[in-house]
């Protein structure tokens, strides 16, 4: 009985200090720490990008990684990130890195509620204290419609699809505001739902191959626009 509590208490503390680590960081400064420190500041003439973002982002590097070879883009997405967790990160992940251009395409996982619920008021705050960030330091911002959604498998009945079109109103009307550029995926990719349809993500929320090919040559666009600036 004695060795059997003793086995149990040391399960215990071993899940609370999983979870501790865990709590304290939340926003998963550890991912690209040392891959910040060996990338290193940008060689003189390069236009640097950082694309900051969630499963979406990081997705696009995993499944075309052919799209990022040979260019100055740096891949900063992180799976299942809320914009408050990209936040926190900004200055770590985007900043220090020193780009000429920053790609936010966040908002989704808000939505869902991955880390509790959020107006779209909020989402747009973390939004806007990202750009403000980027502009305080200098570089360009390119704010990404957030991709249709009709249900997310992981949260179903969330009902986003009408909840997106609202905050890419908000996302677009605050970037002409501003004089950032505001980067138009959802137009070309929704179906008559305001969803994905499957040929452009399986499952409704992640692109496909086919996915990432529609939105390659309009984030292209709006780096050069960027840039121009």
């Amino acid at each position: 009985m004695k060795n059997i509590k003793l086995l149990f208490m040391g399960i215990l503390a071993t899940f609370l200090s999983q979870h501790t680590v865990l709590a304290q960081d939340w926003a998963n400064l550890k991912m690209f720490q040392d891959a910040n420190e060996e990338v290193g500041l940008p060689k003189k003439g390069e236009d640097r990008v950082v694309f900051m973002g969630n499963s979406i982002t990081i997705g696009w590097l995993n499944s075309r990684p052919e799209f990022f070879e040979g260019k100055p883009y740096i891949n900063r997405g992180i799976s299942g990130q809320t914009t408050p967790q990209m936040l926190i990160r900004f200055r770590q992940d985007v900043i220090n890195l020193k780009p000429k251009v920053v790609v936010i395409l966040a908002g989704t996982n808000d939505i869902a509620g991955n880390t509790g619920p959020s107006t779209l008021e909020m989402i747009m705050d973390n939004i806007k204290g990202m750009a403000e960030l980027a502009h305080a330091n200098d570089i360009k911002v390119v704010l990404s419609s957030t991709l249709p959604a009709y249900d997310y498998p992981w949260k179903p009945g969330m009902e986003p699809a009408d909840k997106i079109v609202a905050l890419n109103k908000m996302i677009k009307e605050y970037a002409q505001d501003k004089g950032h550029i505001y980067l138009d995926y959802f137009s070309k990719m929704a179906d008559e739902r305001n969803g994905l349809p499957k040929k452009y993500a399986e499952d409704g929320v992640h692109p496909t191959i086919e996915g990432y090919e529609i939105m390659e040559p309009l984030v292209e666009k709006a780096i050069e626009n960027a840039l121009k600036k």
